[in-house]
């Protein structure tokens, strides 16, 4: 099943993103298959990551993103800010980073607005 638009999946190839598109129950998501963390950042080095993609994608913004494992900081143990809660997806419990987006630009912005949000969440997480 291919619901990304063709520029978004050409810029996950091109990178050499081990990515699938995934729909579960009524949802469409992208699913980033172990994403490299910040070295020493967290208390694993690479996570899978979940963004679910709203009807309208892209000419409205994913929202928040997902990880699995949970991560927390290795500095603390503890979760980073905002990513404490659990949601249900694909049968499994999947850490929710509360990061939200409301600067995104239709026609412009596409999945490596998303990527680029994510690389800033886990370099700044606290």
């Amino acid at each position: 099943m291919a619901f990304l638009p063709l520029k978004c999946r050409r810029y996950l190839d091109d990178r050499g993103v081990d990515f699938q598109e995934v729909e579960a129950e009524g949802q469409k998501a992208l699913l980033l298959k172990n994403v490299f963390l910040p070295e020493g950042r967290f208390d694993v080095p690479a996570a899978d990551v979940l963004i679910l993609l709203p009807t309208s994608y892209p000419d409205s913004a994913p929202d928040m993103f997902y990880t699995l494992p949970w991560l927390k900081l290795a500095s603390s143990t503890t979760y980073p800010r905002a990513a404490d809660v659990a949601h249900s997806y694909l049968g499994q419990s999947w850490q929710r980073w509360s990061r939200h987006n409301n600067q995104w630009r239709p026609g412009i912005d596409g999945i490596w607005t998303m990527l680029k949000r994510i690389e800033t969440a886990m370099e700044v997480a606290a």
